[in-house]
């Protein structure tokens, strides 16, 4: 596998800072034996940036794909803290995502790929292309667009 941080740069990617935590709760919690499981993370990068509103009322998909985009950037600066290096992750085991949906939307999965395709883009088919659910629900925290979590292994 490529150099996470050289693909990072190749696209003119900046990790974000972690995001500071919205309740009692571990960012990434070990378990078994190279298992990382991410609690979720929302879309805003701490600079302003982030996606409110309700996907299919307020929002485009393509607008939602940026929210969940800016959740798997979060995700990676939780587990860069965690582990000190991107490059230890084997493979992205499953991702959960989470979108604020009005009541007829049903796009969710097209929304939650703003996430995936950084993924595969990032640590390529094999490693970043995990089993993955994409969910519609009512509302979220703070009205953020989505919120996604992810299962990890590592080296």
């Amino acid at each position: 596998m490529a150099n996470v941080y050289d693909k990072l740069n190749e696209k003119g990617i900046t990790l974000p800072a972690p995001p500071p935590k919205g309740g009692v709760y571990t960012p990434v919690q070990e378990f078994g034996t190279n298992l990382l499981y991410c609690s979720g993370c929302g879309p805003d990068l701490g600079n302003g940036n982030t996606v409110v509103g309700k996907l299919g009322k307020d929002l485009t998909v393509k607008e939602g794909q940026k929210a969940a985009y800016n959740c798997m950037l979060n995700l990676l600066a939780n587990i860069e803290a965690k582990t000190g290096d991107l490059n230890k992750i084997k493979r992205f085991v499953k991702v959960l995502g989470f979108v604020n949906s009005a009541d007829d939307f049903t796009q969710q999965p097209q929304v939650v790929n703003g996430a995936s395709n950084l993924l595969v883009d990032l640590f390529g088919e094999e490693a970043g292309c995990p089993a993955r659910s994409a969910i519609g629900t009512n509302a979220l925290p703070g009205g953020i667009a989505c919120e996604i979590e992810v299962l990890v292994e590592v080296e």
